[in-house]
């Protein structure tokens, strides 16, 4: 679970500093960086598990270059990442070994800078000038830990006990730099390269259970951070009986997922028999969505070994995935998640709303929530630690969220250096529990806010029915229009109870 996350450098986030709640929802118009924070997720994400030039790669840019912050044609030298997680207690490393976390709360900083190359067919490198990861206390886990919660889900979730404070430390400076990995008994760790400039890759990438199985934790754990592009094409294909039983970021693998929910005990083992218990739950998360559905589950073609989404109405019809519309497919992928005990982490969700009929906004929104983990109970096998942040311009999204999950994105003006430039900022609402923040808070002005609740702008006339350079139009309408939200018999239900103007 990501707490906190500050970034420095990266595209177009300076001096940026968000905390995290269980469900967080990002709005903000076209451009002004909501990506980008998804981005930065996902970059850090890669880091724990590929090396620095091919996790540069897998992020939305064209060259490692364009990663750093730019004002003009200068790019910024470096750029620094830190964040605060709550990781899994136990986990397996990538020979089968066993680890346990000597503590679960955890910061990771890391900070890169871009390394030019002499040959002009290659990209540039990335050059690690610091890597750290230290713990939380539990003591201190309180002053961290800002969004309401219960002490028995604290207690479940913040474990163990350190004395020393660095798993993962940087010594030296320039050619002398070296990185160290620390063992969980606290040791005083060993140099794991004469010169970190030559680092390929994290040391948090290269974790495994004997070494530190705390660092190798959390590596798990950033491993878990995903952005979810559920393409409705991988959705709807069928899976074959070897297909893998967890759902892909673009979707992929939905029917063999929901299959082995559906056989899967409650204590974890699988079974012959499929449950149906399993299927009526979806059935009844999809009719919040689609009234008319009745039934939903897999369908067997033992001839072809195939597993087929099928999706009934009242009137007795199954319908296939091939044929089911975007929204729904997208729901459906969100509501298997929901049940499946095994997603954890931070799943990132850009624009959740598209497809979607505004009367059905809420359900989605209910839906995303109750994929997240409850803070007022501890964490379990029913109560998956895992979060969600989606991001937004939608206003019939912002004006359904919870006061204490918003986050405004906007562009600020911003002076450092001599130079002027804009940056992404993410402000909170006042009275909320990010707004009590001892550092960083940013909150939302009232003006930006009102144009979410009351978005709709009138276009501005043109003067004696002129274009700007006074020639007249080539084709000119004589009679007046009316839009949908000028009705009279709407304007009593419009927010704020007044015309928009």
């Amino acid at each position: 679970m990501l707490t906190r996350l500050k970034v420095n450098g990266f595209k177009n986030l300076m001096n940026v500093d968000v905390r995290f709640g269980p469900f967080t929802c990002i709005a903000g118009a076209n451009g002004v960086g909501k990506s980008n924070l998804f981005d930065a997720i996902h970059f850090l994400s890669a880091l724990a598990d590929q090396t620095l030039i091919d996790a540069a790669l897998s992020v939305r840019t064209g060259t490692v270059r364009s990663l750093f912050h730019r004002i003009g044609d200068e790019y910024a030298s470096e750029m620094s990442f830190e964040a605060e997680m709550i990781v899994p207690q136990e986990g397996i490393d990538d020979l089968g070994q066993e680890a346990k976390a000597s503590i679960t709360f955890l910061r990771y900083s890391l900070v890169l800078a871009y390394r030019m190359s002499d040959s002009r067919r290659s990209l540039g490198s990335l050059e690690i000038l610091k890597e750290e990861l230290t713990h939380i206390t539990l003591g201190d886990a309180n002053k961290h830990l800002l969004f309401p919660h219960s002490l028995e889900w604290r207690k479940s979730a913040v474990v163990g006990v350190r004395r020393s404070p660095y798993f993962i430390s940087t010594e030296g400076t320039d050619a002398n730099r070296a990185i160290k990995l620390h063992q969980d008994g606290g040791s005083s760790g060993r140099p794991l390269s004469r010169s970190a400039a030559n680092l390929p890759r994290t040391i948090l990438s290269n974790a495994n259970a004997a070494e530190s199985p705390t660092v190798l934790l959390a590596r798990r754990e950033m491993q878990s951070w995903r952005l979810l592009q559920l393409e409705p094409s991988s959705l709807r294909k069928p899976d074959e009986y070897t297909a893998p039983t967890h759902l892909d970021m673009d979707g992929s693998h939905l029917a063999a997922t929901l299959y082995h929910l559906a056989r899967q005990n409650r204590d974890g083992t699988s079974s012959e028999e499929e449950d149906s218990e399993v299927y009526g739950q979806i059935a009844s998360r999809l009719s919040e969505l689609i009234q008319d559905v009745r039934e939903v589950w897999i369908d067997r073609d033992e001839q072809r070994e195939l597993l087929t989404l099928q999706v009934k109405g009242h009137d007795k019809t199954s319908h296939s995935s091939r044929v089911l519309s975007d929204g729904t497919l997208r729901f459906l992928a969100l509501a298997v998640l929901e049940l499946d005990p095994e997603t954890q982490g931070v799943l990132c969700l850009e624009e959740p709303e598209n497809g979607i009929h505004p009367g059905r906004i809420p359900a989605i929104l209910r839906l995303l929530q109750d994929i997240t983990t409850d803070v007022s109970m501890p964490i379990g096998l029913d109560n998956p630690l895992r979060q969600v942040i989606i991001n937004t311009h939608s206003p019939s999204v912002v004006m359904q969220i919870p006061d204490d999950s918003l986050l405004v994105a906007e562009l600020r003006e911003t002076v450092a250096n001599g130079k002027r430039f804009h940056r992404a900022c993410f402000g909170s609402l006042p009275d909320t529990w990010r707004a009590k923040a001892p550092d960083g808070v940013v909150l939302v002005p009232r003006g930006v806010l009102i144009s979410y609740l009351n978005p709709v702008v009138a276009p501005e006339p043109m003067e004696n029915n002129r274009y700007s350079n006074g020639l007249q139009p080539a084709r000119q309408t004589h009679w007046k229009t009316r839009r949908v939200v000028d009705r009279p018999d709407l304007q009593p239900l419009l927010p704020f109870g007044a015309e928009i103007e």
